[in-house]
């Protein structure tokens, strides 16, 4: 099977849906603007040498694109944060994305749809799916895609429910990806606690890595439950239209999606997806603090 064609936001399925209920992929978008606030994890009692900040997320560089323009302004830049989160942004290009994308076909062929199989996209290997230029939209100004994964709703039992679980996957890979990233985090704060020590040098970017990491993950499933084609949520949302009303939305997915466009330009989007966010983050921190908790560690 040959690569479908691929536009910035991968709008190419809800056309095809609409002609022919046949063929239609599923990509791992993301819009990765860091929540406002602190990071919802560090106790008062760890120590921080140094009297650095722990790791947040308050926009000064959220992506390497506000990296260069305060090194074009002449601002200073905080390298190492910088690298973790380069570093956290290309881990989650080279293995999140492709566990998202995986995430869609695996479920897929579960509900007897062999299509992502067929095509040789049920694999981890982060060169299936990725895109080069959306792999270079998320770290340069926060949101991205990588290749759709074929599905082909013609071998569901019911094609609506069965795109919408196939939808929902990719989102829940990135929340227990999210969950993993804070278990380790709240695991090193743990070790760092039960020894007394300071948490500075390795450790602290570690932190920040891991936060980093978490926060891209929790960006990318939030963004992805947007109700707006092409995204994860216009899937779900497809399940509980009639036929008409659903062959209505998605009439106007070109606008739906030229209005997210714009709204993401413009940054209205941004107050409300960081509000959520944070409220996400709060929670999967919350879940993987508790065995912590319980054991009296933090």
């Amino acid at each position: 099977m040959g690569r479908r064609p691929v536009g910035s936001f991968c709008m190419v399925w809800p056309a095809k849906l609409l002609k022919n209920r046949e063929e239609t992929g599923f990509s791992g978008m993301g819009f990765l603007k860091m929540a406002r606030g602190p990071l919802p994890l560090l106790p008062n009692r760890i120590i921080i040498k140094e009297k650095k900040d722990p790791p947040t997320a308050k926009g000064e560089h959220d992506m390497l694109i506000n990296l260069i323009q305060s090194l074009a302004d002449g601002r200073g830049v905080d390298w190492a944060q910088a690298l973790a989160q380069v570093l956290s942004v290309g881990f989650v290009v080279l293995c999140v994305l492709p566990l998202h994308e995986f995430a869609h076909g695996w479920v897929a062929y579960k509900l007897g749809d062999p299509t992502a199989k067929n095509a040789g996209r049920l694999t981890l290997n982060p060169f299936k799916s990725l895109d080069p230029m959306g792999a270079l939209a998320i770290l340069l100004v926060g949101f991205g895609w990588a290749k759709p994964v074929p599905v082909n709703p013609r071998f569901f039992k019911n094609p609506k429910r069965g795109m919408a679980v196939t939808a929902l996957a990719g989102p829940l890979s990135n929340l227990l990806a999210a969950l993993v990233g804070a278990f380790l985090a709240t695991g090193l704060m743990a070790w760092t606690l039960s020894g007394g020590r300071a948490l500075t040098g390795l450790s602290y970017f570690i932190l920040q890595v891991l936060y980093y990491y978490v926060v891209v993950n929790i960006s990318l499933a939030v963004f992805n439950l947007l109700p707006v084609p092409p995204l994860d949520g216009s899937r779900i949302v497809g399940m509980f239209l009639s036929d008409r009303a659903l062959a209505a939305y998605y009439k106007n997915q070109q606008a739906m999606s030229f209005a997210l466009m714009l709204l993401l330009v413009s940054g209205k989007l941004s107050g409300p997806l960081s509000t959520v966010q944070q409220a996400v983050a709060g929670a999967v921190f919350a879940v993987a603090r508790f065995p912590l908790y319980l054991a009296g560690v933090l």
